[in-house]
């Protein structure tokens, strides 16, 4: 399994204000961040998963959601995600 108990806590504690925080939307940002980058690898194997497809637009609908809340809400947490996970060029 490509996400498991382990790296989870890893992704959390390197993103998020504890090693236990998992409701932040850094953390949650950045899990999403990597199950994205998952997703599309395995898109490009498997062109014709269209189920994985949704997933994967659905998981970028939600990533794009959290951002668009730390945009608003505090612009300099916005910030240092979107440079810490190399989300915008």
């Amino acid at each position: 399994m490509y996400l498991d108990k382990a790296k989870k806590q890893e992704i959390f504690g390197q993103y998020g204000k504890t090693a236990t925080d998992t409701g932040s939307a850094e953390s949650q940002i950045a899990l999403f961040t990597y199950r994205i980058s998952h997703l599309t690898e395995h898109l490009k194997q498997n062109h014709k998963d269209f189920v994985t497809e949704r997933s994967l637009t659905k998981l970028v609908g939600q990533r794009r959601a959290l951002l668009k809340y730390l945009y608003d809400r505090d612009i300099n947490r916005y910030r240092a995600i979107v440079k810490a996970l190399g989300l915008r060029k």
